[in-house]
């Protein structure tokens, strides 16, 4: 009797035919609307059932982004009772941990699993929304741009003296865009804010994609 596997294709709402910049798209919405930091007033019944479907569109993205995970979950797809439960999602990726797991793609956000074997959510959200994420992260974080540029300017200073400290001083901003001093991405930077501010950030980021907060 064939088993019971998520229909990755109906949670991120795009057909069997999607190509990638689709498959991307359809993400970027259903994990917005999906996000659990969104849910600032909601129940712990309501927050675990938005964390599992975000979970589950995550886990969706990662197999269907990837041509090679796509290929072999197509074969099963088509031998099986494709499920859009997204608790199916954590089975699937407990009983074929050798062809999905490992949680993400090698070297980035997205490779750190959890138990199940299923890929970092949060990690995944920030490798797709990373340039969108960034300005807002700043807006409310300056201090992580501003030590940047702080570094810079003083290693500027050094080498040529005031027209070193400007150049030195720009080039750090964009290098604390990226990094704070100590090493945090964009990511880590977003996972630590409050939970006001990250459904602030959200909010914006769904006019931006969605054209409406939700």
């Amino acid at each position: 009797m064939p088993s019971q596997i998520p229909d990755y294709y109906r949670l991120l709402g795009v057909s069997k035919s999607a190509n990638q910049d689709e498959i991307r798209t359809a993400y970027k919405k259903e994990s917005l609307k999906t996000h659990p930091d969104r849910l600032v007033n909601a129940t712990p019944t309501e927050k675990q059932k938005a964390t599992e479907k975000f979970q589950a569109v995550a886990d969706a993205y990662y197999v269907l982004s990837d041509p090679d995970r796509r290929k072999e979950y197509d074969l099963l797809y088509a031998a099986n009772r494709p499920s859009s439960d997204p608790s199916s999602s954590s089975n699937f990726f407990t009983q074929f941990s050798s062809m999905f797991g490992g949680g993400g793609a090698t070297g980035t956000a997205s490779a750190q699993g959890n138990a199940n074997n299923q890929p970092d959510a949060e990690g995944v959200f920030a490798d797709v929304f990373e340039e969108l994420l960034r300005p807002e992260v700043e807006r409310r974080a300056p201090w992580w741009a501003y030590v940047g540029a702080a570094c810079g300017a003083g290693i500027g200073f050094i080498i040529a003296n005031f027209p070193g400290l400007m150049l030195g001083s720009v080039a750090g901003h964009r290098l604390g865009a990226i990094r704070d001093a100590k090493g945090k991405s964009v990511a880590a930077v977003f996972t630590q804010l409050g939970g006001d501010q990250k459904a602030e950030i959200l909010k914006a980021l769904a006019m931006k994609v969605l054209g409406s907060a939700m």
